[in-house]
């Protein structure tokens, strides 16, 4: 039953991404990737949330952990994505944007990870 209800978070998962992704993009217009961009780190902090909220304080139930942090948000952040995002733009000539995608990404997301754990642990 875990397998398909992470099953079920992924689809979820994926559909979100893509309609985070498209509306972002509308909305910026640019070629750095910045829906990506937004997907990963939004993704990060609302996986410090429920990690602070499952594992640290209890409050939210642990089968909601695979459903939701393996499916559901595995689905919706991607390494793969911003990958391949920031080499065609090193690939493109655009070496700093692609390096600013990675750095920015990774820097950020630690962040977005601490700022998540910090609002979890805060719900009593």
């Amino acid at each position: 039953m875990t397998l398909v209800l992470i099953a079920f978070g992924g689809a979820f998962g994926s559909v979100a991404r893509y309609v985070v992704d498209g509306w972002v993009l509308d909305r910026v217009g640019t070629t750095f990737p910045f829906g990506t961009f937004v997907v990963n780190l939004s993704g990060a902090f609302v996986l410090g949330v429920l990690s602070a909220l499952t594992i640290d304080r209890s409050i939210l139930p642990a089968e909601i952990r695979a459903p939701l942090m393996i499916g559901f948000l595995g689905a919706y952040t991607t390494f793969s994505t911003l990958m391949l995002e920031s080499w065609r733009l090193v690939e493109s000539g655009e070496v700093v944007a692609g390096a600013a995608n990675l750095v920015g990404s990774t820097a950020l997301g630690v962040v977005a990870i601490a700022l998540g754990l910090a609002v979890g642990r805060l719900v009593a």
